[in-house]
């Protein structure tokens, strides 16, 4: 008689809503310069900020902490559209991952004029400093030197054991602090890699109904390692 095979319990995909207020910022060297510029508004160095960054290091959280704050504006300038110059004129404007899109350099330059014009302030977030944006324009790449532009740094070890000891919580997950090293000597050094090994850790352990131990960790590890991981590190 054979046995029955063993039916895997799959775990409905619910969303993680990960703390994006100011009091639940780690704060560390790479980023405090970052923090710095965002608590000093309005007073700060130039009407445009740029915060410069890798993938998850933080850029979009201190974004929306200041957008929350100032009542700021979000806008796209992949085309020209008069109703973003409007929005200038009546307030703080941010424009997130500006370099992942082909965006309209003459569009930004008039926006950066309004921002000034009007004694508005402007934040863009990107992986690239200004100088990887192929700007063509030569207003535009005047204006763009004269933006303040604040670095992200990559994480280092102990801020990205906080990191990943805080997406665990997150999930409402406690996991041994032995597992914590283990995944931060061993993983990518950005916070895009530590939020896609949480989730997959997670999403594992859910479905077989199981603790999270060192041997699933050692999976998922190995697994990301190999290509295999279905999380997008982005």
């Amino acid at each position: 008689m054979s046995k029955r095979p063993l039916t895997r319990q799959l775990p409905l995909e619910f969303d993680h809503d990960s703390a994006s207020g100011r009091d639940d910022l780690i704060v560390s060297d790479r980023l405090s310069a970052a923090v710095a510029i965002v608590d000093r508004w309005p007073d700060w160095p130039s009407p445009v900020v740029i915060l410069a960054g890798p993938t998850g290091s933080g850029k979009s959280h201190l974004a929306g902490i200041w957008a929350s704050r100032v009542g700021a504006s979000r806008v796209s300038i992949e085309t020209a559209d008069p109703m973003v110059l409007e929005l200038a004129a009546n307030g703080p404007i941010l424009i997130e991952d500006i370099d992942r899109t082909e965006f309209d350099q003459t569009a930004l330059f008039h926006l950066i004029n309004a921002v000034r014009e009007h004694g508005s302030a402007m934040l863009i977030t990107t992986r690239l400093w200004p100088a990887g944006w192929n700007v063509t324009l030569p207003d535009l790449a005047s204006r763009l030197k004269a933006a303040t532009v604040v670095e992200i740094a990559e994480p280092d070890e102990d801020l990205l054991a906080q990191v990943v000891v805080k997406l665990f919580a997150d999930r409402q997950v406690a996991v041994d602090d032995r597992i914590i090293v283990y995944l931060v000597a061993r993983m990518e050094r950005s916070l895009a890699a530590a939020r896609a090994i949480v989730t997959r850790i997670d999403q594992l352990a859910l479905a077989r109904g199981s603790k999270i131990t060192r041997a699933l960790a050692a999976e998922v590890m190995a697994e990301m390692e190999a290509g295999k991981g279905d999380i997008e590190l982005s």
